[in-house]
């Protein structure tokens, strides 16, 4: 009961069933939810960018615009390409339904486990980068670094477990306060340079001049800016958490994402290469933008406040997403069936609980280290882009619905360009620990397997396809005492009542032969008529004298079905059971996976 007052105190009234579409997001809202992941990713993508560049020297710097301008040409294609996505596969999924339904079983299960994958990291990365940002603004919490990203994850989980509408609720002001902060920011960044409104500059204010530079590195540093990317798989993979009509809205939910997305991303990176931003030192290329536009004013705190938030916030792209592919991966017999159902308040409470366990198992295990966590981040997300691309043009090839081939050309020339990416990326971070990710998804895929493969083989033994029916059985009913007292009299009471033609008897396993006359006693009078059994036990144990019985009646040919009650006395406070032997708890492990053998506890509350 108090478990119970504390689960709705924290999570909130059950929400009824046929609430469910009340409880469905608008498009406002689900802007909020699903693109907090991608948008955030302007925070880090062009600094990843201009980190790479610096390794052909400043100069290289000039580079970053063309990049970006690349890099959002991407993002487009990819945005138009899940746009396809969300109106052929209304239903949800993204690119493990793309996967499954044109390119088959393990491209889907290799995509739903690079992007299962890549749900947990980007929980880790994004509270941990968060974190970071706070603590570089106040240092004497660094030490408590890991605990604040622990709790960070625990206070989205939360808020997800109380429900779809009310974490949309939660998350979307956080989201729109960043969108806000950073169009500001470009905007009075582009007019103030024009109208030289901005305030002096402490550095050289144009980067050099282009130089030539390495494809390799050039390709590198795409590799990494297309981080901007991550996330926008995720309103292919929840259309069904919408309001209808699901696919009509969230096609207009990509547009928004991705329009909002390359603008800001664009924007960020002009500014970057216009106000010649060397990146490095203790200071994020997003900082020292809003520090050069705004000076160090209230509008700049808002701009880092805003960045902070998005950052932690960013986790809840995945809260949404891993338990909706979990739930589809559960209906599809890949994973434990526990996951398809919905808690309390409508969601998916063990995909939450369980991408939680693990976000704070990365956390702990890496310090709550964003570089150390980094490497392991956006391989999953263009394994899942590269084979949804594929599956969509394999698509067309198949249906040749209209349009069909200028939609081929859009999602060919996307699964090209991010298979190039997923290459890039697994070349150049195989080494600082994307190998993990590498090892982990065929790990991942053979999991799926193995477990597909029990459901079939339960499904194949449970199933009344040639079944000729239920063979007779013999019932017997063995009721196991210790004493006779009143919760052994109230056993046997039930077990003459499981089977009028059952035979019924009391088993008692001797251990300590001085006692044997007293029980007997006793049971002649309270034995209400039921003969009583009496097994020896020469080295004082209960397990083996009943299980030899056990085999000895089961021996007898035909169906021998054997019920083991076992009376069960329970104190009513927790503490008093510490005082007690734990013989039922004993026995009904011994028994469990006994064939033709059941077990009925039969309780006796005690008053006191």
């Amino acid at each position: 009961m108090r478990l119970t007052l504390v689960k709705r105190l924290v999570v909130g009234a059950p929400i009824p069933l046929a609430q469910a579409r009340h409880e469905r997001l608008s498009k406002t809202v689900a802007l909020a939810v699903f693109a907090s992941d991608p948008l955030s990713s302007v925070a880090y993508a062009t600094e990843e960018i201009l980190l790479v560049l610096m390794l052909g020297g400043a100069a290289a710097l000039s580079y970053s615009l063309p990049v970006a301008i690349g890099i959002g040409a991407l993002l487009a294609v990819v945005v138009v390409s899940y746009r396809q996505t969300v109106a052929a596969y209304p239903q949800g999924g993204g690119a493990y339904l793309v996967a499954k339904d044109n390119l088959g079983r393990y491209p889907a299960l290799i995509a739903a486990a690079a992007l299962l994958v890549d749900y947990v990291l980007t929980v880790s990365v994004s509270v941990v980068a968060g974190i970071a940002a706070l603590t570089s603004a106040a240092p004497a919490l660094h030490p408590y670094r890991i605990v604040l990203s622990v709790l960070a994850v625990a206070g989205i989980a939360l808020g997800n477990l109380r429900g779809v509408r009310e974490s949309g609720r939660l998350f979307a002001a956080p989201t729109y306060f960043f969108v806000t902060c950073i169009m500001a920011t470009v905007a009075y960044g582009l007019v103030g340079a024009i109208f030289d409104w901005l305030p002096e500059a402490p550095y050289a204010p144009h980067p050099p001049g282009l130089e030539g530079l390495g494809l390799f590195l050039l390709l590198r540093s795409y590799a990494a800016g297309c981080t901007a990317l991550t996330g926008v798989e995720a309103v292919s993979n929840g259309v069904q958490a919408l309001k209808p009509p699901e696919g009509r809205n969230a096609q207009a939910v990509m547009t928004a994402l991705g329009v909002i997305s390359i603008v800001m991303f664009l924007g960020i990176t002009y500014l970057a290469y216009d106000f010649g931003i060397i990146p490095g030192g203790d200071e994020t290329v997003v900082s020292k933008i809003a520090r050069r536009v705004w000076g160090n004013g209230a509008p700049y705190y808002a701009v880092q406040a805003s960045t902070l938030l998005i950052l932690v916030l960013a986790a809840n792209t995945s809260y949404a997403d891993f338990p909706r592919l979990s739930s589809i991966l559960a209906r599809d017999r890949f994973v434990p069936r526990q996951f398809a159902n919905q808690g309390d308040r409508l969601v998916f409470s063990n995909g939450i609980l369980i991408l939680s366990r693990f976000s704070i198992l990365l956390i702990v295990a890496f310090q709550g280290d964003t570089h150390a966590l980094l490497p392991l981040y956006a391989i999953g997300v263009f394994i899942s882009f590269t084979l949804s691309q594929s599956g969509m043009v394999r698509r067309w090839l198949r249906l040749r619905e209209r349009g069909w081939q200028w939609r081929v050309w859009v999602n060919g020339i996307g699964a090209a360009v991010t298979g190039v990416v997923l290459l890039t990326l697994t070349v150049t971070k195989f080494v600082e620990g994307a190998w993990i990710v590498v090892v982990v998804i065929p790990v991942l895929v053979t999991t799926f397997v193995v477990m597909h493969r029990h459901y079939d083989e339960v499904a194949r033994e449970l199933s009344l396809e040639g079944f000729e029916g239920p063979p007779a059985f013999q019932h017997t009913v063995l009721v196991l005492i210790g004493d006779v007292h009143r919760g052994v009299v109230r056993a046997v009471q039930y077990a003459r009542t499981l089977a009028p033609t059952a035979v019924v008897r009391a088993v008692y396993v001797e251990t300590d032969p001085a006692h044997t006359a007293r029980l007997e006693d006793k049971w002649g009078k309270w034995g209400l008529g039921v003969p009583l059994v009496v097994l020896t036990s020469p080295y004082r144990s209960l397990l083996r004298p009943l299980l030899d019985y056990l085999d000895q009646i089961q021996s007898r040919g035909g169906e021998q079905m054997v019920t083991i009650v076992l009376p069960e006395f329970l104190p009513r406070h927790w503490w008093q059971h510490v005082l007690h032997n734990q013989t039922a708890l004993l026995v009904k492990g011994a028994l469990l996976f006994r064939s033709n053998t059941v077990v009925a506890d039969v309780p006796y509350l005690l008053k006191r």
